[in-house]
């Protein structure tokens, strides 16, 4: 069983791994006041940086929130770049510049979905100080986004935006290993924007997952309806950080899919997905960049996207005039207003 179902309860579990949990804090709570005395270094790029991150571990809905914020910044008339830790990629040597055409076994799955959706320039690494120097190397970008790098301190940022879980929020309240904790909930307080992924509460942004069509994996343009496979047996791979939300997504569209559960950024082999059967196969674009080309014609994914409010575009692109001047992006700001306008 998966450590992460026993982090939104207060169970005999995290219980007894809360001792373990104290150490984590205290080694967080230290490295924090580390960056925050310059006892370790921080570096500053020459581009404003925007950090989109969390507090807890993973499936808040970071990436679809990327994508958004890349492709809203790209229609006001920024330039931006993205950077990422490359999270499961192996390549031997980092950063990696990532494309849309990118091994994910190489840069990373997530990284391959954002520069898909973005076509932005994008750099990936552990290193996230390395990667946004290699980024501005070969690209002309005007500002830089992180991909997640929330606690990668050494990265100075001009803006930061937190994306919580609506429904699940902090779990158990306990920190890393006995509940989802990578810091305080008071963290909160200091980001810029709070992004409540589902429901969220009051001085936080909504964001909402808009569901699309699946697609075939080997066919992409071949598409078919969600709701054609009402009442229908599927079978429903996930390998993310929250597969509820994604059975959810077919549950309320009457799709009864028999569930496969993998670990998060699992990299599927042909047989993990070989059922001996004719059903429809459908799962994640995450976890779908991993299966190209998958064993058979009838594996699907499901295609999601971001929903933001659109009123928060017009106060980050506010908050970067503040940053950077009036002269430097009055055309920006018009634009925003403009979208504010139509949109809002």
């Amino acid at each position: 069983m998966r450590l992460d179902n026993f982090w939104y309860s207060k169970n005999l579990v995290a219980i007894l791994l809360r001792p373990l949990s104290w150490i984590f804090r205290l080694l967080a709570a230290l490295r924090r006041m580390g960056y925050a005395l310059r006892l370790l270094r921080r570096h500053r790029i020459r581009v404003p940086v925007i950090i989109v991150g969390n507090i807890t571990v993973g499936g808040t809905g970071k990436t679809p929130l990327v994508i958004w914020l890349a492709n809203y910044l790209k229609s006001v008339g920024y330039h931006p770049g993205i950077v990422s830790r490359g999270y499961g990629g192996k390549a031997s040597r980092w950063p990696q510049q990532v494309r849309h055409d990118s091994d994910p076994k190489v840069v990373g799955d997530e990284a391959v979905i954002i520069a898909r959706h973005t076509r932005c320039p994008m750099a990936a690494g552990p290193d996230r100080v390395a990667a946004a120097e290699a980024l501005l190397t070969y690209a002309q970008c005007d500002i830089v986004i992180s991909d997640d790098g929330l606690q990668h301190y050494a990265l100075e940022r001009d803006i930061e935006i937190a994306v919580v879980d609506g429904v699940r929020r902090m779990g158990n309240g306990y920190f890393l290993p006995a509940g989802p904790l990578r810091e305080s909930p008071k963290r909160l307080r200091k980001v810029d924007f709070v992004v409540a992924n589902g429901v969220k509460r009051p001085g936080e942004i909504l964001m909402r997952m808009q569901v699309g069509k699946l697609r075939n994996i080997n066919f992409p343009k071949e598409t078919r309806d969600l709701h054609l496979l009402k009442g229908r047996p599927v079978h429903a791979v996930a390998a993310i950080g929250n597969p509820d939300r994604f059975y959810r997504i077919l549950a309320q569209a009457g799709v009864r899919g028999k569930r496969h559960d993998f670990v998060d950024h699992y990299f599927f082999k042909p047989e993990d997905i070989t059922f001996g059967d004719n059903l429809p196969v459908i799962m994640t674009e995450k976890d779908a960049v991993k299966c190209q080309p998958a064993p058979g014609n009838n594996y699907w994914y499901l295609v999601v996207k971001a929903q933001v409010e659109e009123r928060f575009g017009y106060e980050l692109v506010e908050k970067l005039h503040q940053l950077t001047g009036a002269k430097r992006n009055p055309h920006k700001r018009e634009l925003a207003t403009q979208r504010l306008r139509v949109n809002g």
